[in-house]
């Protein structure tokens, strides 16, 4: 079975990662979750860490073992790391090597895979920026899974959508990412 470092971005979407992670615990996965300072406004750390059975980790300051590192070590522990949702902004900031927080200092430290799960409004998604950003990272050998189409938190209608749980949990187990490595 996979051990996932699962990073919540910040975005109305964030919502779905708790029914993600309990997709992956009832498929024998262990869940390491990460909350950005974003994705706090939308979920708890004690509803996600309940389901996921473990310490949510939210600050690099708080890390117990940081004069051991302990960044590098939690960045390294799992077989992969997801990003869910992958918001514009840190989208931006991996692609720009920033390191600023927990959740991006880990994504730079990591050697391991990472998979983003993208979820924006419509027109974020189609923006030349964004586009450019995705395009950045797919070349630095992260994998994206593609937005979904459909209606949207703003009341638009377009692709930024984040996928279903069980699309996502599919996506993987596709692409190899759930069987153990």
């Amino acid at each position: 079975m996979a051990k996932v470092l699962l990073i919540v971005g910040g975005g109305i979407a964030a919502y779905k990662a708790l029914e993600l992670v309990r997709l992956f615990k009832k498929a024998g996965h262990e869940v390491t979750p990460v909350l950005t300072r974003g994705g706090e406004h939308f979920i708890t750390a004690m509803s996600l860490g309940t389901l996921a059975e473990s310490q949510v980790h939210t600050s690099l300051w708080e890390l117990k073992d940081e004069v051991e590192i302990g960044h590098i070590q939690l960045s390294r522990a799992a077989d992969f790391l997801l990003v869910c949702p992958a918001t514009a902004d840190l989208l931006a900031k991996m692609a720009a090597g920033i390191a600023d927080d927990l959740a991006t200092t880990l994504l730079l430290a990591t050697d391991k895979p990472v998979v983003v799960a993208p979820a924006m409004n419509v027109r974020m998604w189609l923006h030349a920026a964004t586009r450019r950003n995705v395009q950045q990272l797919v070349e630095d050998g992260v994998k994206v899974i593609e937005p979904a189409e459909g209606d949207m938190a703003c009341g638009e209608y377009g692709r930024g959508r984040l996928p279903e749980p069980q699309e996502i949990m599919d996506w993987l187990g596709q692409h190899g990412f759930l069987g153990g490595k």
